[in-house]
């Protein structure tokens, strides 16, 4: 009597497969050619995702990277709380004769421009993942091209709500008192969400365009700080001098911070409210392009 195992593998008859037969007496036939050609072949390919469906995979993807470096909350809690502090207690007084004045003109406009500089972290992450060579699995994917940079986009929007509602929140707090009531307020909100969506499309492309962090760092700050703080968020433009004022009274964050702040008191800026969706149009029709152009060529 044999003590070891012994196997054995013979060829049936049509000569598409093998069958094993083990000390144990089970036989094992393997898969035949059609079973397997019927296994790869015969199911239907799942459906390409569409254009949102991808964008928004893109996006859940932005929020997870939250979920893991809750760190990046910093400037959307922190940032925006020291700056309706900082700049309503240190003006307040000057500018208006009270805070409580103050208050009512500076937070829509401190608002604005706390979002807006909010915006420049969506080129640093655009960066990043490039560096690290995600960008090159991106392209490889079988989705709409665009919808890597709309998810960063559509992700980064959830974190301008959130520094939103801080600021208003901590608004609230200190005396601010919004006569367009709720309406006025999500008005406000929905019409700064868009601009800065469309804004952040400077951002990707200077995350594509540049080569370090660093650089998307620093390049974003030079253009920025003119834009937010040459404008009407502090104070009212007639107290500029007149080359100043030119400047200021056409820029788009002027444009957004007066339609936000008149809408918050329960007007309706129409000028102020079709430039501003003019300049997001712009935005994204010449920095989406070239973004997407960079993209492509990357």
């Amino acid at each position: 009597m044999s003590t070891g195992t012994t196997s054995t593998d013979t060829t049936d008859t049509t000569g598409t497969g093998t069958t094993d037969i083990a000390a144990t007496g089970t036989e094992f036939a393997a898969p035949r050619v059609d079973e397997l050609a019927a296994l790869l072949v015969g199911k239907s390919r799942p459906p390409r995702p569409s254009a949102l469906s991808a964008s928004l995979t893109f996006g859940w993807r932005a929020m997870l990277k939250i979920k893991h470096v809750p760190e990046q909350l910093f400037d959307v809690t922190a940032f925006p709380i020291m700056m309706v502090l900082m700049y309503t207690y240190l003006f307040g007084g000057a500018l208006a004769g009270s805070v409580t004045e103050y208050i009512q003109f500076l937070l829509p406009g401190i608002l604005v421009m706390s979002v807006v500089m909010i915006t420049m972290y969506t080129g640093i992450s655009v960066n990043t993942d490039i560096e690290k060579g995600v960008f090159d699995r991106f392209r490889t994917l079988p989705i709409w091209r665009p919808a890597p940079m709309v998810g960063y986009l559509l992700g980064d929007v959830v974190r301008y709500v959130i520094a939103s509602a801080v600021m208003l929140s901590v608004g609230l707090l200190i005396g601010y008192r919004p006569d367009g009531g709720i309406v006025g307020v999500l008005l406000g909100v929905a019409l700064l969400l868009v601009f800065s969506f469309a804004f952040s499309w400077i951002w990707t492309m200077f995350g594509l365009l540049l080569r370090s962090e660093k650089s998307v760092m620093g390049v974003s700050m030079m253009v920025i700080f003119p834009l937010t703080f040459l404008s009407n968020v502090f104070v009212d433009p007639k107290t500029m001098p007149g080359w100043l004022q030119a400047f200021v009274n056409n820029s788009p964050v002027t444009h957004l911070a007066t339609a936000v702040r008149e809408l918050m008191a329960g007007n309706w800026p129409a000028a102020d409210i079709a430039w501003s969706l003019g300049w997001s149009a712009v935005f994204v029709a010449v920095f989406g392009a070239v973004t997407m152009r960079l993209y492509n060529r990357k």
